[in-house]
């Protein structure tokens, strides 16, 4: 990486502001510590949080564990039954949400500071004390599977889906987030309570505040929600995994006009020093929309489709190169042919000084839109946390990406890219296949 290191120390030189002096690290009284962005200007309070685990902890047997709990968080808690929490929330305008991915159970608040105390309240009750009562299991889990019947037959959920089992056999990311029809019914009030108190503890709790609200109140704060709960969780070892079936096409057969393909490799971690560069060459591949050789080979010379893309997906343990589109079924194959054939000429031939140049600047340019209102900054604050960044990383991030060279990309294509075999997947009527 020739004048890497002089390249960066310009680009910190020349960034206009920094946003990690912005950010204080707060640690509470009873020792639970948070990133704050503290800002008066407007009287609004977001806070989220992250803890470490997520659906790749559901139990043998019961994939959508996580996810169910993570939608019951807020349907009753502490002394508040499902219809009275929502009613309290709704009474002070508070938003409280719950969600669940791959690596983490994620947790949100958005209240008026007038209203914090209370919001910090209800929201203590939700974190360490979720009823999970059987009116409202019934309820979500209704909910749950009537999303995923109506899935049954969508050819994009279908493609995705077949893409996860023959990408990852065996591994927890393979199995559905949400579960499946066969096995939703099977969990219980007891495995609900067991993975709340397996996951939800403060050794791998990760938080961001953002809006009216200072440091030694937050603090007082973070004890009343997250003080009670376990030191430590008790989580199951996820074993790193590589992407299988490089080469192989799979066909879910579904009776409609047109075919969704998923396609797929091994991609580059996030940990990788080529990591930076490896999202150059995906943006200039397929994540740069209207600029990307993606869409120009497949939309915009050919009609193949009316969109397509590429993107870099970085797991805890897995890293993948991923893409999509949907086309007509009779122009199925010549869409993946397409599709291969520009991988493996940027592969080979890597990207060009004017691709690298508008690359570069779009994403640096594009990174400011991460932070344009409380609730996305608190997000990408504990984004941050969660995939084990220092609060720096908010100033490198565009440095790193300033440094990429011509031949830092080169490097990087060859890594992501390699001779171009896919794992495609196809929901639909694909011909010529």
């Amino acid at each position: 990486m020739t004048g890497y290191a002089d390249t960066l120390a310009d680009a910190r030189t020349l960034a206009p502001e920094s946003r990690a002096s912005r950010v204080q690290i707060v640690r509470s009284p009873g020792g639970i510590e948070a990133w704050l962005v503290e800002d008066y200007a407007i009287p609004l309070l977001a806070v989220n949080f992250g803890f470490k685990g997520g659906a790749s902890q559901d139990p043998a047997g019961k994939p959508g564990l996580a996810t169910l709990m993570a939608g019951l968080a807020d349907e009753g808690a502490g002394p508040y039954d499902a219809g009275a929490f929502h009613q309290a929330l709704d009474d002070l305008a508070v938003e409280i949400t719950f969600s669940a991915d791959r690596d983490a159970i994620q947790g949100r608040m958005k209240t008026l500071s007038r209203n914090s105390a209370k919001a910090f309240e209800l929201l203590a009750h939700a974190v360490a004390n979720p009823l999970f009562g059987a009116e409202s299991v019934t309820r979500v889990k209704g909910q749950i599977v009537s999303s995923l019947k109506r899935e049954l037959n969508d050819p994009d959920h279908a493609a995705a889906r077949l893409f996860r089992q023959y990408a990852y056999p065996g591994h927890p990311y393979g199995l559905p987030v949400r579960g499946d029809l066969e096995t939703i019914d099977t969990i219980t009030r007891d495995d609900l309570v067991a993975l709340h108190r397996k996951l939800f503890a403060r050794d791998h709790l990760k938080i961001a505040v953002v809006g009216a609200i200072d440091a030694r109140t937050l603090g007082d704060e973070l004890d009343r929600v997250f003080g009670g709960l376990p030191a430590t969780a008790d989580l199951i070892e996820v074993p790193d995994a590589v992407l299988s079936g490089e080469g192989t096409r799979h066909v879910a057969t579904i009776d409609v006009p047109q075919s969704t393909i998923r396609f797929g490799r091994q991609g580059i971690a996030r940990n990788d020093p080529d990591y930076m560069a490896a999202t150059v060459v995906n943006h200039v591949l397929g994540a740069g929309s209207f600029t990307s050789r993606l869409y120009q080979e497949v939309r915009e010379k050919r009609g193949l489709a009316y969109s397509v893309y590429s993107q870099n997906s970085d797991m805890d343990h897995a890293a993948m190169l991923s893409g999509g589109t949907s086309t007509k079924n009779e122009r199925a194959a010549e869409s993946i042919h397409v599709i291969q054939d520009e991988i493996r000429k940027l592969s080979e031939g890597g990207i060009t000084p004017d691709e690298l140049d508008k690359a570069k600047k779009y994403l640096i340019g594009s990174y400011a839109l991460r932070f344009d209102t409380s609730r996305k900054i608190a997000g990408h604050l504990v984004a941050l946390q969660l995939d084990g960044y220092g609060v720096n990383r908010l100033d490198e991030r565009n440095a790193l990406i300033a440094a990429v060279t011509l031949e830092d990309s080169a490097r990087a294509a060859k890594r992501l890219l390699g001779n171009g075999d896919l794992l495609v997947t196809i929901a639909g009527k694909p011909v010529g296949l």
